[in-house]
């Protein structure tokens, strides 16, 4: 008898544990769901708490810090802060396999820099690029079509496209505890923005998908765009030339201009993000800076001062100096990508 109710009470169990209802004591109770793990792939230390301890703060209505809703603003850099960023920024790693798909249709480009450095794998070519040169690049290969056809030819390099040292798509190399930081930061009524240096077409064509934050709350360098009436319907094309680029300074600009709020948190990684961090913790009010420090040579890269993908140089000295919570990639994250066959 006594191993009969212990099946019974055994399979009740269960059975509550496969319910979507919520359990209940034997009075009728409801049992308190388990509360999902803040920032899981983190590892215990006061990285993963002055996190915490500031949503708590900025959260909590009776608390001096607190802040409304509205005014919980979160903005991160894309490259090297929520995705990897090496051996070369990925729009780049995008451009070069432009320049080599169009090449038929420009046969000039074998005679003509720095097209030509590109289609011959010139390393030492390549290497000495400087910011002319890479201009005429993406305004040779985001340029001449529309805003929808770009977006389908973005949609079709993120798809086949593969990372050389890791040999995975380029959107499975976002950092799973950034990913973690953008939902417990919506999930306390913040409001995401990516406020990158990177193309914002680029970017918007997956920035909800992969992290959850719609076009609208992405800013980021811009190209110049033309607007007509083709056969009646209407039409966007990208043009050659620079509208706005979002980095270093232009980034509170951007801020500015398209969020029109100051944020209270800020994430970056290099001292491209520098004037973003200023902008956003001055120190007169309840505000939180966030720099990641790529130091993980086993899992991803070690880089900062001297690099020339992610320089954090400047940043790196400020950061004790202004409060910043600085992350090392190598102590603070249990996980870094979100694949279970990556690190």
């Amino acid at each position: 008898m006594k191993s009969g109710l212990y099946v019974i009470l055994a399979t009740t169990a269960a059975l509550a544990a496969c319910s979507d209802q919520p359990a209940r004591t034997a009075a009728g109770t409801e049992q308190p769901a388990a509360a999902a793990p803040v920032l899981p792939s983190w590892n215990q230390g006061e990285t993963r708490q002055s996190i915490v301890d500031f949503v708590e703060r900025v959260t909590d209505p009776s608390s001096p810090d607190y802040v409304a809703p509205p005014e919980r603003i979160a903005v991160f850099d894309n490259d090297g802060t929520l995705w990897a960023e090496q051996p070369l920024y990925f729009q780049l790693l995008f451009a070069l396999d432009r320049v080599r798909a169009m090449a038929d249709d420009h046969p000039e480009w074998s005679e003509t820099e720095p097209f030509r450095a590109i289609l011959e794998d010139d390393r030492e070519a390549l290497a000495g690029l400087g910011m002319r040169e890479l201009l005429q690049i993406i305004e040779a290969t985001h340029s001449g079509m529309t805003t929808a056809e770009f977006d389908a030819i973005v949609d079709d390099w993120l798809a086949t496209a593969t990372h050389p040292r890791f040999g995975v798509p380029y959107t499975e190399l976002v950092y799973q505890p950034m990913l973690e930081v953008l939902t417990y930061l919506r999930d306390n009524e913040f409001k995401t923005f990516i406020v990158s240096g990177g193309g914002m077409d680029m970017i918007r064509s997956f920035a909800e998908r992969v992290y959850g934050i719609p076009p609208e709350q992405v800013v980021g360098s811009a190209g110049e765009l033309e607007f007509s009436l083709v056969e009646g319907v209407p039409t966007l094309t990208k043009t050659p030339g620079i509208n706005f680029v979002d980095d270093k300074d232009g980034k509170p600009v951007g801020i500015h201009r398209f969020i029109g709020r100051r944020p209270i948190f800020a994430s970056g990684n290099s001292d491209g993000d520098l004037q973003m961090l200023q902008y956003t913790a001055p120190g007169d009010r309840a505000a939180f800076g966030l720099i990641l420090h790529h130091d993980d040579g086993e899992r991803e890269w070690v880089y900062d001062r001297d690099s020339h993908i992610g320089r954090l140089d400047v940043g790196l000295d400020e950061a004790p100096e202004r409060g910043w919570t600085v992350i090392s990639m190598k102590n603070d994250w249990s996980k870094i990508f979100p694949s279970p066959d990556l690190p």
